[in-house]
Parts: structure tokens; C-alpha cells; sequence
């Protein structure tokens, strides 16, 4: 499921996050934001969100 959930990542940032953490939490929020400031960023925190929550 993890797998799924990074690619899902890659594809579209906060939608990995949201999976992960929830739609109430200031991870979602945050990824939102850096996907808006730039697709990278999202990814990166995305990823991070998703490895760390392991």
C-alpha cells in the first residue's frame, strides 16, 4: 500500500498526504500549499510525509 501511495504521490502530491495523514491535519494543508508553489516541493514533503508516518 505504501507503493501505491508514493506514486499516487508523484501523480498528485496532496492526494498521497491526504491518504496518509487525513484531510484535518496541517501536513495536508502544508503539501497543498508547496504544490501550489511549485510541483517539486509538494513531491518532496509528500514522500517525507509518507516515509516517515511508517
Amino acid at each position: 500500500m505504501e507503493l501505491v501511495k508514493i506514486i499516487l504521490s508523484i501523480i498528485l502530491p496532496p492526494l498521497g498526504v491526504f491518504l496518509q495523514v487525513g484531510l484535518m491535519n496541517k501536513h495536508f494543508w502544508l503539501n497543498i500549499l508547496l504544490s501550489l508553489l511549485g510541483y517539486i516541493p509538494g513531491i518532496v514533503h509528500a514522500i517525507w510525509v509518507i516515509a516517515k508516518k511508517k
